[in-house]
């Protein structure tokens, strides 16, 4: 087992910090080698408002990690989420020098870093430039242009940017714990990894990942993103309606919710009631499911209507024939599914991570709220292996190129020789 094999993915959530490493086995399954999980108590709304403690609870759940898989972690590809995280549409262009040479994959990548010098808004960084299509001599909607002929390459792009203080502070953090970052990565975009087929992504198709502090969207068609969100509500603000709707403690409304907890009330009895116990000898509590149902329900008709005005903003609500798949902490709550089917009126599944992971793999790991970060070890894998190809390819040119001089040099020697002789 090679380190250069193994890859972590850290998820830092608002109500959780988990590492896990994970590598590529030989049937192309994701094998889980160990994995950690911590208390966030130093992010809020996927944004860091305590270095010290956050740097604490990634330690915890790195020393788990490790000492579970008996790897020493020293890279790691981080999941970045928040309110602060925005989208914009953009086109740009280079000229080639040449109609006759084909395009080259250098030319690809240097219209993409051209993306990355684009001037943003004050505070504002670029985090990722995904290509929707590319565009030769006006020609549109090619999405492989390498090998092509042409003099104008041009590409549409979803720029995901984010607060250069928020990405800063994650990366202070991460240093902080004796950590490298591989790559920093968009959560929702991990997660689609992890519970998204291709063939969803090319039939078009939702992502609604409901995390503790935010949900995020991400929406796919024809095998590409089209458009991403982050709304700022999550589970967290349902456990706070339920402890300030029932009159308990933060920690029982969490358990209610977990335990007893429905999006439809509905589906509950008045004459379902469950005791809490009191606090310091008082009277135990009794509370009705319906009544904690109704809570719920009103919560979660607000996050799904953001949801459902995202959908539609995109202009592509219209175009997802695979509906929304619901994954994070929040989609575990029981009958979601339903409540979201009625608010968006689009087909709903549950997304688990089991699709890409080895049989052996235990259930707690192959559960929506790890999605992300067995996605995150997934974009890990991917990247590296669209590197070693970049690599193999350009080994490859550069043979040919020494190949093609050499049999310049040596046609151009036996000429002068032929001249010589005459």
């Amino acid at each position: 087992m090679e380190n250069s094999e193994i890859f972590v993915g850290l998820d830092l959530g608002t109500t959780k910090i988990a590492a896990i490493v994970g590598r590529k086995n030989e049937n192309g399954k994701i094998e889980i080698l160990g994995y950690g999980k911590a208390d966030s108590v130093g992010i809020i709304r996927g944004i860091v408002a305590n270095i010290n403690k956050t740097v604490e609870s990634i330690k915890a759940a790195l020393a788990e990690a490790e000492k579970m898989s008996g790897v020493e972690i020293g890279e790691v590809n981080v999941g970045i989420a928040g309110n602060h995280i925005k989208s914009i549409q953009h086109r740009g262009n280079i000229m080639r020098n040449s109609l006759e040479d084909e395009i080259t994959s250098e030319d690809v990548d240097t219209l993409i870093g051209s993306m990355y010098k684009l001037a943003m808004q004050p505070g504002d960084e670029i985090i990722h430039v995904i290509p929707q299509e590319y565009i030769i001599d006006k020609e549109s909607g090619i999405k492989e242009p390498v090998g092509m002929c042409g003099s104008c390459l041009e590409g549409v792009f979803h720029i995901v940017t984010g607060q250069v203080a928020a990405i800063k502070n994650i990366q202070r953090c991460v240093n902080n714990a004796g950590l490298k970052i591989e790559e920093l990565i968009l959560e929702p975009l991990a997660s689609a990894e992890a519970v998204i087929s291709d063939e969803e992504k090319e039939a078009g198709v939702a992502l609604v990942d409901i995390g503790g502090g935010t949900t995020d969207i991400a929406i796919f068609q024809d095998q590409v993103l089209r458009h991403t969100a982050v709304i700022p509500f999550g589970g967290n603000i349902i456990t706070e309606d339920i402890k300030e709707g029932c009159a308990i403690i933060k920690l029982q409304a969490e358990q209610l919710k977990i335990r007893f907890g429905s999006a439809l009330a509905s589906q509950n009895r008045h004459e379902e009631i469950v005791s809490i116990p009191g606090l310091r000898g008082r009277e135990p509590k009794e509370i009705s499911l319906k009544n904690l149902a109704s809570i719920i329900q009103a919560r979660m008709e607000e996050i799904l209507g953001h949801v459902d005005y995202e959908i539609k903003n995109s202009g592509y609500a219209n175009k997802l024939i695979c509906g929304i798949v619901l994954t994070g902490g929040g989609a575990q709550l029981k009958h979601v599914r339903q409540l979201t089917e009625y608010v968006t009126g689009l087909s709903t599944r549950i997304g688990y991570p089991n699709e890409h992971l080895a049989n052996a793999t235990s259930e707690e790991i192959a559960n929506p709220m790890h999605a992300t970060g067995v996605g995150l070890v997934l974009k890990g894998i991917q990247h590296y292996e669209e590197k070693l190809a970049s690599d193999r390819k350009k080994g490859v040119k550069q043979k040919k190129d020494k190949r093609g001089l050499f049999d310049r040099l040596i046609g151009g020697s036996t000429k002068f020789f032929e001249e010589d002789t005459d």
